[in-house]
């Protein structure tokens, strides 16, 4: 990264590189998003990064589109951020100038923002976690609705061994599933986690045979859409708050959340079929 870089020259580096780093492919309501440079490890280049956002977004803005699927192009999820672009940014920082606020603008527009989406767009994301899933990249499969790794799946803990703290949401997901002790001395360890071992701490929902993963995620999807559209999406939303809200604050966002369900017409079709069974 050179000494005058900033946000903007980022993108337009980004937006200059002609070679397709991530894959779209839809079926029906469902979309599959695969980070797609296996000699890298899907690490996490500016490019690469920059069209993720935007497949992710365009995906989390159809309409026609329910639930995407994440996952990497074998043999890795994602080896996390790019090494050559924290170096630059190393060197920028230390020489001075805005290197400092052009890595904070690209950390939170781009990670943070990739994360941010995951979590609070209406759309499921399912993290079909197909090989080792590191740094950021494992912070956007805790950011997802749902986890399914294959058999090959590993979760690399080791942001303590090149001197960074766990980033992009990872503390919050951490603590929260596993309480501060256990989180602390993951990071501690910093470790690999084995899907099975990873699946025993709840990191992961489920660990599936590395050949059925995504067979097995378009089936969890086809469970998400068996519900009614606007029972996931607030679902979601409430889920997404409740955790850090009072019992009072939760409930009272309930209340106002069932009437709106109360009127549609899969709640009043679901019930008409339960009276006439009954």
């Amino acid at each position: 990264m050179s000494k005058a870089i900033t946000y903007r020259d980022l993108i337009a580096e980004c937006e200059a590189d002609s070679r397709c780093y991530v894959d779209v492919t839809r079926e029906g309501e469902v979309a599959t998003v695969t980070m797609n440079n296996p000699s890298r490890l899907n690490a996490l280049t500016p490019a690469l990064c920059y069209q993720l956002h935007q497949a992710l977004r365009d995906t989390a803005a159809d309409p026609d589109l329910r639930v995407v699927i994440l996952t990497g192009s074998d043999p890795a999820f994602c080896a996390g951020g790019d090494l050559q672009l924290i170096l630059r940014g190393g060197e920028a920082i230390r020489a001075g100038g805005d290197g400092a606020v052009t890595l904070w603008r690209w950390i939170r527009y781009q990670f943070g923002g990739i994360a941010r989406l995951l979590s609070q767009s209406d759309t499921y994301f399912i993290a079909a976690i197909n090989g080792p899933a590191a740094g950021v990249g494992l912070s956007f499969s805790f950011a997802c609705d749902y986890q399914l790794a294959s058999t090959r799946a590993e979760l690399v803990l080791a942001f303590g061994k090149i001197g960074l703290v766990p980033e992009v949401g990872s503390n919050w997901h951490l603590t929260r599933r596993l309480g501060y002790h256990k989180a602390m001395a993951l990071f501690v360890a910093g470790g690999r986690l084995s899907a099975d071992d990873a699946h025993g701490l709840g990191l992961v929902n489920d660990v599936v045979a590395h050949e059925a993963l995504l067979a097995t995620a378009r089936q969890w999807a086809q469970r998400v859409l068996a519900l009614p559209e606007n029972v996931t999406a607030m679902t979601k939303a409430q889920m997404r708050k409740v955790a850090d809200m009072s019992w009072e604050q939760a409930i009272t966002m309930e209340e106002f959340a069932e009437p709106i369900c109360f009127s549609t017409d899969p709640h009043r079709a679901a019930v008409e079929a339960l009276l006439a069974r009954s």
